[in-house]
């Protein structure tokens, strides 16, 4: 019986050491203030495969306000690609285009909105960019599908920076609402182009 307890006691021991050895990587003292560390050993952590520091929203945030300030700047340069898209494709696609506009129109609306409430400020207004014309109709969905693919990794890196769960949501509409259109545009691009 007395084995037991001493085998209780040297376990507990043992757990505990283990527990407290995650923190002996930290900067002198044993006093970490919990907002500057995402988890035990970092930024003195050795990575195996791949540095996971950038997954963590603590460290993502700042970037994924920047890229929401970016997704947004060119607001008006994409209202001038829709209309030349919609000015220029056949009438029957024109009805897979106008839902693809609409939802980017909502997504700069979801992007402010979440911008304003975790910064409490507009989004900077940025220099309007000239609009540069798609030399057909092909180039434009050449474009537009590549954009799509582009927002994708761009809101993926967004995703990153937040936590609370609605503003992921948030995210996860935009992103999979990209996914989509990029299949709409893959389906143009060999309705029209693939032949070319």
């Amino acid at each position: 019986m007395a084995n037991d307890t001493e085998k209780d006691v040297d376990k507990e021991e043992k757990e505990t050491i283990k527990a407290s050895a995650a923190y002996s990587n930290y900067p002198p003292g044993n006093s970490i203030p919990v907002y500057q560390t995402p988890y035990p050993g970092y930024p003195y952590t050795t990575y195996k495969y791949y540095p996971t520091h950038e997954f963590v929203s603590l460290y993502a945030l700042p970037e994924a306000l920047n890229l929401i300030v970016a997704s947004v700047g060119g607001e008006r340069e994409d209202e001038l690609f829709y209309d030349y898209l919609l000015s220029v494709a056949p009438p029957p696609q024109r009805e897979i285009i106008t839902p693809i506009r609409d939802d980017e129109r909502k997504h700069n609306k979801l992007l402010r909105q979440l911008y304003w409430e975790v910064t409490c400020q507009d989004i900077p207004p940025t220099p309007d960019v000239p609009f540069d014309k798609p030399q057909n109709y092909c180039d434009g969905i050449t474009r537009a599908l590549f954009g799509e693919l582009a927002a994708v990794e761009r809101y993926r890196k967004i995703l990153y920076g937040f936590e609370f769960l609605p503003y992921r949501n948030i995210i996860t509409e935009i992103y999979t609402d990209e996914l989509k259109h990029s299949s709409k545009w893959n389906y143009l691009f060999a309705l029209n182009c693939a032949n070319r």
